[in-house]
Parts: C-alpha cells; structure tokens; sequence
C-alpha cells in the first residue's frame, strides 16, 4: 500500500532532533524522499543512514538565518530529486536568556528573531519558486501556542518571532492559495523535546509551570506532532491553506485546569 506522500520530495529543517527528526521519518516512512536541514552534520549523517541512504535521504549543512545557505538547500533538493513539493521549516530555538523583556538584552532578541522568524521567510521565499512552476506544493511553518496566547513564563522574543510566523503564514497561504499551494501553520503546545529536557534540567520550576495548564495532564510526543505535519503535507488536507492548526492537548481552549 503506498505511502500518503509517496514519491514526493519534502524538506525539513531541524531536521535532526525533535519534532523536527520524528517529522523526517514519519515523512520517509510515508514514501517521501526527504532533505534534511541542519547544523548537526553528525547526527545529518546518520539520519540518512537510517533512511536507507540518498536514495531516499539526503542531509545539507545549512544555517537558517543565511539566504545563501537556504537558497541552496532548496536548489540541492530540486537539483538531487527534481521537485520541491513539501517544505516544514521547523528549526527553531528557545535560549535561556530569551526571558522577561526587562531581562531579555537586544542580542538575545535579534538572535531569536533571526532563527526563528526571519529564517521561515528565507525558506518560503526560497520555496515557491520552485512550487509555483509546478503549481503546487505545502508549506508547513512550525509556529507556536504562544502565538495566540500569552505565555505562563515570559519568552518575550520566542513569543513574538511565533506571532510573526503565524502572520506571515496565514498571508502566504492567502496570496498563493489560486497558485496550488497550501501554506499552514503548526502550533504546537509544549512537546517532549531537548529543547524542553533542558529547560528542565536548567530550571524545573519553571519548566513544571507549563504542564499544570495542559488538559491532557502531560506534554506532546514530537511524533503526534509529526503526524499533524504529515496530514497537512498530505492531499488528506487539499482544502486546508492560511491555518492555525493547533496541537496542543487542549492548552489553548482551557480557562482553568482541575488538578
């Protein structure tokens, strides 16, 4: 039985950790070959190992905030596979000094900025060209429940860059809706990633604050977030562009949480 995306090409940054990584396999598993951005060259190269190999697999080194580097992970993809049908531009970071913004200095904010939000304009801007001469292509932009609600502990750059992406998502998925292109947002709740493990292990109290408002009583798997992306990749969702597509265990729907 075929894959749900079988035989298209998709890119993932972040490819190597996280939701990011759960992502690559739930796509290669679904019959995807798959291009995964990243800075971990070690762990690129076993992922493709894993995958079966470049046939299946390819790994680019690339830093998100580069035009240059973006623009050629794109064209290494459309040049090795010869489409460029799914792009999940998911690499994202949270850093410790990303706090109150009485605390938070004009570097922290810029860095955030730059990885976060501006890098999902360059992988989009690098994208479509290559899905409006196919006529057709999705887009799945990793954005974030703080993006519609303010969050339990301040990240004042994080919460912003996500508000940014979500903006610019559901405009994109506007202007090229005619053109064959869905353009989507993932907003997912706290999820069980290093990310996450290392604000615990840097601080619990305040990593513990975020699981009392969760319905569901515990955080995300990076899988269940992989099969979100995977449906919106897919034809499941062929009338689904300009979303908000919360994953998030009932965070965002709750008043107040029994314990």
């Amino acid at each position: 039985m075929a894959g749900r995306i079988e035989g298209r090409v998709a890119v993932v940054t972040g490819g190597c950790s996280g939701i990011g990584l759960a992502t690559v396999r739930r796509f290669a598993a679904e019959g995807a070959k798959v291009v995964v951005g990243d800075i971990d060259d070690e762990g690129g190269a076993r992922v493709v190992e894993e995958l079966g190999g470049p046939d299946h697999a390819t790994y680019v080194h690339v830093d998100v905030t580069s035009k240059e580097e973006v623009d050629a992970l794109f064209s290494t993809t459309h040049d090795t596979y010869g489409s460029v049908d799914i792009a999940f531009n998911n690499a994202g970071i949270s850093p410790p000094d990303d706090d109150s913004i009485l605390d938070t200095e004009l570097e922290a904010w810029r860095r955030v900025q730059e990885v976060n939000l501006t890098s999902v304009y360059l992988c989009c801007k690098a994208a479509l060209p290559y899905m409006l001469e196919q006529k057709r292509g999705s887009i799945i932009n990793t954005a974030s429940f703080v993006a519609l609600m303010g969050a339990a502990t301040s990240q004042i750059s994080y919460s912003a860059s996500k508000g940014g992406v979500l903006s610019m998502t559901r405009e994109l998925g506007v202007q090229f809706a005619r053109e064959g292109i869905r353009v989507n947002a993932l907003c997912p709740g706290p999820v069980n990633t290093p990310l996450l493990k290392e604000l615990f292990a840097k601080d619990p109290e305040r990593a513990a604050r975020r699981l009392v408002h969760i319905p569901m009583g515990r955080f995300g798997e990076p899988e269940e977030l992989a099969a979100a992306v995977l449906f919106l990749a897919s034809d499941d969702a062929s009338f689904i562009t300009a979303n908000t597509f919360l994953v998030d265990g009932g965070l965002s729907g709750a008043y107040v949480t029994p314990l």
